[in-house]
């Protein structure tokens, strides 16, 4: 079974599933939501992906797939963990996520 993103909100965190059923959480990146919707903002602050499941591209599957829900929601992203700020300066069509603002905070 292909690996999959899925946002757990009761977790505050999108987590990576994979395993040979599809269902075992093999990463996850925990993110603060604003409370006011108004701001739009989700602020990433830590990424982890576990050992068993290094070296198979899945933490740039669930940068990838926890940024396109970002955009698909109409989030600013602020990235404060380092893969997640490392993953976008790599793949700068997705800088537009981060408020121009803020960016120079974030080194992009």
């Amino acid at each position: 079974m292909e690996p999959q993103v899925v946002d757990r909100p009761e977790k505050s965190r999108y987590e990576v599933l994979a395993g040979d059923d599809g269902t075992e959480t093999a990463g996850f990146a925990e993110y603060f939501l604003s409370e006011d919707e108004s701001e739009g903002e989700i602020a990433f602050i830590h990424t982890e992906i576990d050992p068993r499941f290094a070296g198979r591209g899945l933490g740039g599957l669930l940068a990838q797939g926890a940024l396109d829900d970002a955009r698909a929601r109409g989030l600013h992203v602020l990235p404060y963990c380092p893969f997640i700020r490392g993953w976008i300066r790599k793949h700068p069509e997705y800088a537009d996520l981060v408020p121009e603002t803020r960016r120079p905070r974030f080194g992009l």
